[in-house]
């Protein structure tokens, strides 16, 4: 059991800093990255999941 809540707490680790990489490579004001990594970071799960939804893209390519 515990090897399963260790997995799911790197799982949520990955996707907080895929969603601080994107936020910061994007093109959004700073204000609006400085929200969306406070966000992610206060409500790891919900705001990863918003910030998927709505959050700012990352830059192209």
């Amino acid at each position: 059991m515990n090897d399963f809540v260790g997995i799911g707490g790197l799982i949520v680790l990955a996707l907080t800093i895929w969603a601080i990489v994107g936020t910061v490579s994007s093109g959004a004001s700073t204000g609006k990255k400085v929200f969306w990594i406070l966000f992610v970071l206060i409500l790891p799960i919900i705001g990863f999941i918003c910030w998927l939804l709505f959050g700012p893209r990352g830059a192209k390519a």
